[in-house]
């Protein structure tokens, strides 16, 4: 296989509570998150930039989509600081699981939250 510049295109964050979900995720990013069918499933779009390559997800809603804290692990884009995005976390209705974390001087910060439905989902930023 070649070298890609992105190992994932794309990202789903099943829920169960649709509305729920997406009051959580547009009161953490402080935006009003689009959703639309997609054939058999409701999807709620994370903001990206789309049209410069970036990579981009959704929360989704519908048969096969089961929320999980045991699955595979997402980390989304925290900005130029996580902890803006993690401080509204809680009052979202979400849990802190791992607080502002280090990983080197490097490779910046991550944290792990616990979304309205189950989910682990994690920041990342470099500072």
């Amino acid at each position: 296989m070649e070298m890609t510049t992105n190992a994932i295109n794309w990202v789903e964050i099943p829920v169960t509570d649709f509305d729920r979900a997406k009051a959580f995720y547009s009161t953490i990013y402080d935006y009003q998150m689009p959703d639309m069918p997609m054939g058999p499933v409701r999807m709620g779009f994370l903001l990206y930039d789309q049209q410069g390559g970036g990579i981009g997800g959704a929360i989704v809603q519908g048969q096969g989509y089961a929320p999980t804290s045991k699955g595979v692990r997402v980390y989304l884009n925290g900005g130029n600081d996580l902890s803006v995005v993690l401080n509204r976390v809680e009052g979202a209705g979400g849990k802190i699981v791992l607080p502002k974390t280090q990983i080197t001087p490097e490779l910046g910060f991550f944290a792990t939250f616990e979304d309205t439905e189950g989910n682990h989902i994690s920041l990342h930023s470099m500072s």
